[in-house]
Formats: structure tokens, C-alpha cells, sequence
């Protein structure tokens, strides 16, 4: 099969691999339909992380047509059309009853420290061969794969393994109160998945926060009030001045170490973060009200040098974070793309391309060149580009 292969830092390439086959009783084996870039396989892409391995398959958004099951693997059958979550969970664990998906402790990486194990997510979490292929083995497949019933498109679909669960849980997470207000920082796709979100929950006010004209008027169209880094001095000065000086009841950081200007240290293969990094957390904490609540949803790696924990506990700030439980909120999101698209996703995806073009897609991604937001591979598709808008 082909598969897109991690050779080095910013070099991938799709190339031949040896087919999957079943390990244990409760794989299975898909056939990809759909398979989207994320913004954390940038992280993969263009830093230096640790855990990851020349020939490793990328890629946790994947979907498609069951080919062969386990015989534990009962719920779903050869030919169905299923979405795989990007965690791998047993649906059994103490975790997993406790609505902790990302945190089994049947695939936990103890070795490492690390939560659950993912698709094509370095070695520190499992080493698992990843979803941009036109194969793939679903380990504890007897849990995680969510069965589609209708013709509802591969594009929009395909978003339920990662996207609109991780922005439900951040809004879920953000708890923002009746009529109450809510700053998203960054609008990539989970962002621009929070807007949506935040708007069909009943939140009043949104107010998002980029620098990508693109980015931008795509959120407002969707109901945020748009506040444009290269406009302004200060985004927290702008919010503070949109809220009377009070600031948001909550927020969302959708930006994680992508922040601008960010580049990565690498000193014995722990990655540090520098202050840059931080813009757009610290900008997120400061544009809160006191007593408000702090969402993070963007991924972070290795550790924080300088944190104002002084002025978190002044501030009585609460903060929720973490990978996304996908199974603790993909039933209540199923049936909001399933039958229409009632969350408006439809507009989110910006380019659908063939997995042969995964090298172009991951750079104008990384870039934020033709106004690249979500990306999603199809194998087997012919080789032209579909540029959506």
C-alpha cells in the first residue's frame, strides 16, 4: 500500500509499505476513504520532537470502509463505514469508564510517562503506524470505530475523528456561562471548529482572535467578532475594551506552541519552550475575568520555564486542558453532521487532495499558503486538486 512517511524534519514522502494485517482478536482493517492533516502533525513535520522514527506512517484522522475485523470485534462488520478516533482506547479501563478516553490504561505508554495510545504519533505514544495511507490497522477496534449509517460526505465525516471533538471538549471544557462571553485564540481548524461550537451551544458573544485574513473572515461569517493581529497593538487591550474592562468570561487557546515566531529548541531531545511560544497562552489568561475559566486546546511540549501562577491564583483563574476523550462526545456531535450539517463544517475544509500530494499539502498547511485551513487526503483519488470554497 502507499502510505505518507516521515523521513526527517520537514521532509515526509509517500511511498510503498507493507500492508497491515491483523495482530490480535480485536483489530481491525480499513480501507481509507478520508484522511486530514492536523495541525500537531506540523509539530511532527517542522520541529524536533522526540519519538519519532524515519519510516513512520503519520496521520490521526482517518476513515473508511471496514475490510476485515478481529474475531473479538463485533460491532462493526466488512463493508461498513466507520470514523476512527484519533485515541486508541479499550472503552473498559478505569479510565475509559471514567470518560477518559485519551487516558486508557490498556494502551497507556507508562514507559513513557504518556496518556493512551495514538495514531501516527511518535513512539512516545505507542508507535502506532499512522491513518494517511490507503490501509490501516485499528487496534482495539471492538470500542473505538464509530459506524456511519448515511451518504453524508467522506469531508465532513472525516472531521468527527479529531477536530470537532477536540473543539467540543473545548468548549465543554471552557464553561462559559449563560449569555456570557468567549475569546478564541487562533483559528485554525479547532478554532474555527470552537466558533461554530461556541455559537450552535447558545454562546451569545465570540470573539476570535488571528492574523490570517483568510482565517479571520472565515470565523465571522460564522457568527465571531474578529480581532486582527496585525492591526492592533494588543489583543488583550482590544478584549478588555470589548467587555467594558472586565474581560471574557472565558477562553480558548486553539494556538498551543505553534505560537508566531516559535521555533523549537532541542538540548539532549527534550524540547524546551521558549517565550515566544507563550504569546498566545499568556495573552489568553490575560484577556480572562476574574474567575473565569482558561480552555487549552492547542498541544504543548516539554515544560513551561516561566508561568504566573501568582497571578493565576490572584485572579481565581480555573483551567481545564488535555487530548480529547473523541467517545465521550462523539454520539452527541454524530448527529449533528450525520443527517445535515446543522454545525456548518462544510466551509471548514478548504482543500480536498490526493495522499500522492501530501508533501504539497503538508507545506502549504505549514505555510498557510493558498489559504490552506483544513486538508484532507483521499487515496486513490486522481491526481488534481480540488481547492474548496
Amino acid at each position: 500500500m502507499k502510505a505518507v512517511v516521515f523521513k526527517h524534519r520537514n521532509k515526509i514522502k509517500v511511498e510503498k509499505v507493507p500492508d497491515p494485517v491483523i495482530q490480535d482478536e480485536t483489530d481491525a482493517i480499513i480501507r481509507i476513504t478520508a484522511t486530514a492533516i492536523c495541525g500537531s502533525d506540523l509539530h511532527l513535520y517542522d520541529k524536533i520532537v522526540p519519538g519519532m522514527k524515519r519510516g513512520d506512517i503519520l496521520g490521526h484522522e482517518p476513515m473508511g470502509i471496514v475490510e476485515e475485523v478481529g474475531s473479538e470485534v463485533r460491532h462493526i462488520s466488512p463493508g461498513d463505514r466507520v470514523v476512527i478516533p484519533f485515541n486508541i482506547s479499550c472503552g473498559h479501563c478505569f479510565m475509559c469508564e471514567a470518560g477518559l478516553y485519551s487516558q486508557c490504561e490498556t494502551t497507556q505508554n507508562r514507559q513513557w510517562r504518556k496518556g493512551g495510545s495514538l495514531f501516527g504519533y511518535t513512539h512516545l505514544y505507542g508507535g502506532i503506524p499512522g491513518g494517511q495511507a490507503e490501509l490501516l490497522r485499528v487496534p482495539q477496534a471492538q470500542f473505538g470505530p464509530i459506524k456511519i449509517h448515511n451518504g453524508a460526505p467522506d469531508t465532513r465525516l472525516v472531521l468527527l475523528a479529531d477536530v470537532l471533538p477536540t473543539a467540543w471538549q473545548a468548549v465543554e471544557y471552557a464553561q462559559v456561562p449563560e449569555s456570557g462571553t468567549l475569546a478564541i485564540f487562533g483559528l485554525g481548524p479547532i478554532g474555527q471548529a470552537a466558533v461554530r461550537i461556541a455559537r450552535h451551544r447558545g454562546i451569545e458573544r465570540v470573539i476570535a482572535v488571528d492574523k490570517v485574513p483568510e482565517r479571520l473572515s472565515m470565523a465571522q461569517r460564522h457568527g465571531a467578532e474578529v480581532v486582527d493581529l496585525k492591526q492592533v497593538d494588543d489583543p488583550v487591550d482590544v478584549i478588555l475594551d470589548k467587555t467594558h474592562g472586565r474581560g471574557a468570561d472565558s477562553a480558548i487557546d486553539a494556538v498551543g506552541f505553534e505560537a508566531s515566531g516559535s521555533k523549537a529548541d532541542s538540548v539532549l531531545q527534550t524540547v524546551k519552550l521558549q517565550p515566544d511560544k507563550l504569546n498566545a497562552l499568556m495573552s489568553a489568561i490575560a484577556s480572562i475575568r476574574r474567575g473565569g475559566t482558561l480552555s487549552i486546546a492547542g498541544v504543548y511540549l516539554g515544560y513551561i520555564p516561566i508561568f504566573h501562577i501568582g497571578d493565576l491564583f490572584d485572579r481565581q483563574l480555573t483551567i481545564r486542558m488535555g487530548q480529547a476523550n473523541v467517545r465521550k462526545w462523539s454520539d452527541e456531535i454524530l448527529p449533528l453532521i450525520e443527517e445535515e450539517d446543522r454545525l456548518g463544517v462544510d466551509d471548514l475544509v478548504t482543500h480536498v487532495l490526493p495522499l500522492e500530494e501530501a508533501k504539497h499539502a503538508y507545506e502549504i498547511f505549514q505555510k498557510k499558503e493558498d489559504g490552506a485551513i483544513k486538508i484532507v487526503l483521499q487515496p486513490g483519488r486522481p491526481n488534481e486538486t480540488q481547492k474548496k470554497r
